[in-house]
């Protein structure tokens, strides 16, 4: 199969899977999204995958889950930073949340993006496994 040879596909291939499931749920929760929100996601994505490539050994899906929720949050302020501050786009705003920096990030989804992480790791590892033909996934919770 191509894909199993091919890196760039498998990135684009991720990078649009991610981009666009993270564009369908912001339509889904708020009714519309950005096209910075879709590159963002695609970004979140790949980065998500790369947690078992960075870490050797079996990393629990908790870990993983922390992981990844920083790895979104960090994304959507870089993100947040250049589109609502830089570009003055105005796409969205938290400054109306607790424990928010610049408006651009809050904890609250902080703690949402761990709770739908698993979501993006399962879906990835399995990706992975089936089109591209990497090792099937077993997860340890803790």
């Amino acid at each position: 199969m191509l894909l199993r040879y091919n890196k760039f596909l498998q990135y684009f291939l991720m990078f649009l899977i991610g981009g666009f499931t993270y564009g369908g749920m912001e339509i889904i929760f708020r009714g519309y999204s950005h096209i910075s929100m879709m590159i963002a996601g695609g970004i979140c994505f790949i980065l998500i995958g790369l947690i078992n490539e960075v870490y050797s050994g079996e990393i629990s899906l908790i870990k993983q889950m922390a992981i990844s929720a920083v790895i979104i949050t960090a994304v959507e302020f870089v993100t947040g930073l250049i589109v609502n501050v830089w570009l003055d786009l105005n796409v969205w705003d938290y400054s109306d949340r607790l424990f928010n920096i610049k408006g651009q990030i809050c904890i609250l989804y902080t703690m949402i993006w761990f709770f739908l992480s698993p979501l993006a790791i399962i879906l990835d590892d399995y990706l992975r496994y089936y089109i591209m033909g990497e090792e099937k996934p077993h997860y340890r919770i803790f």
